[in-house]
């Protein structure tokens, strides 16, 4: 039988992971419109991380769902998840310490994953899940760089004959709409995330407990329909995103600073043209239910305003290094994961 009390502690480091995934990807949503000044930090993280929680109103569980079918919830323990949890908490850290903008859904992922192979076997691990969020870690860096090279190039066309002191001015007002977008694209994706890891958490402790659907307390019954997510206690739902809305608040400023100056720089039509793109890819893959990296995303939406400008214009080495971290990720926090499986298994 599972205890109660591990139960708990997952719960609370779940929140705690939601976060750190807050002020550690709270660049994704401010880097862009504190690098052209439109809003200062403290203005920047305050918007961001009220547009956070505003995705509440506005999502589904598709992603939740992805994240807590990762891996066989019947043939998993709570130890697995702890393990998990705590090897995404100290990815996530150790990469916000070094200012890269690592994924903190891959960190998630490969920390469970991971945990859930040292425990059962590769076998427990749904591997179409995993190879579709493998492979939108090109994928999304690269739609985001060319939906915002597009953008660019018709925002370019529209404005050729408008004052360019006028037009930038409308541009810092546009570049508050599309700094809204992008973090409620952000709250929605992320926050899902820590939903799903709850979730299965949940239902584990339900299967291994034996528990029957009427022996179910009201406040951890997870709602499925052919083996998909379709309704999460509401106490979740409501502590994932103020969880990550308080992180958006904390910052996150060594990351932003890569984000923001070290990629390419950035005006406030670029900063449209960067958000938007980004915006329209979280959107889009939360409607599909795919886990995506917003880091990522941001990132090859910032990449492709550079490219209108000139190949240049780019920090192709600062890129490389960011590529080369979002490779490591999962693989890294799996080893971890499966590591802290072993000794949390003799702890519990």
């Amino acid at each position: 039988m599972e205890s109660i009390y591990l139960l708990f502690l997952i719960i609370v480091l779940a929140f705690v992971f939601d976060f750190i995934n807050g002020f550690h990807d709270a660049a994704n949503s401010i880097a862009t419109i504190v690098s052209t000044r439109v809003l200062t930090p403290v203005q920047a993280v305050a918007w961001a991380a009220f547009f956070n929680v505003v995705a509440y109103f506005v999502s589904e569980f598709a992603v939740a769902d992805t994240i807590a079918r990762t891996v066989d919830s019947s043939s998993i323990s709570l130890v697995v998840i702890c393990a998990g949890l705590v090897a995404a908490i100290i990815w996530n850290l150790f990469t916000w310490w070094l200012g890269i903008p690592s994924s903190s859904s891959h960190t998630l992922i490969g920390g469970f994953a991971g945990a859930a192979i040292a425990h059962a076997g590769f076998d427990v691990v749904n591997i179409p899940k995993i190879t579709k969020t493998l492979s939108f870690i090109f994928l999304a860096p690269m739609i985001g760089m060319v939906i915002s090279y597009f953008i660019s190039l018709i925002l370019l066309h529209l404005g050729k004959n408008a004052n360019p002191f006028r037009l930038n001015q409308y541009f810092k007002r546009f570049q508050l709409v599309s700094s809204a977008a992008f973090s409620i694209g952000h709250g929605g994706n992320d926050a899902q995330k820590v939903m799903g890891i709850i979730a299965a958490a949940l239902i584990v402790y339900v299967n291994q407990n034996g528990l029957n659907t009427e022996d179910i307390p009201h406040w951890m019954y997870v709602t499925t329909k052919n083996q998909r997510i379709v309704d999460i206690p509401i106490w979740v739902v409501v502590g994932c995103y103020t969880a990550i809305g308080l992180g958006t608040l904390m910052g996150g400023w060594r990351i932003v600073k890569t984000m923001g100056t070290k990629i390419t720089k950035m005006t406030p039509f670029e900063g449209v043209a960067a958000e938007t793109a980004g915006a329209v890819t979280l959107f889009a893959t939360e409607h599909f239910g795919i886990p995506v990296s917003t880091t990522h995303t941001i990132t090859g939406s910032i990449i492709g305003v550079g490219l209108t400008k000139r190949i240049s214009a780019v920090r192709w080495g600062v890129t490389i290094n960011l590529l080369w971290a979002w490779i490591l990720t999962i693989p890294v926090s799996a080893a971890m994961g499966a590591g802290l499986f072993f000794l949390l298994e003799m702890l519990f």
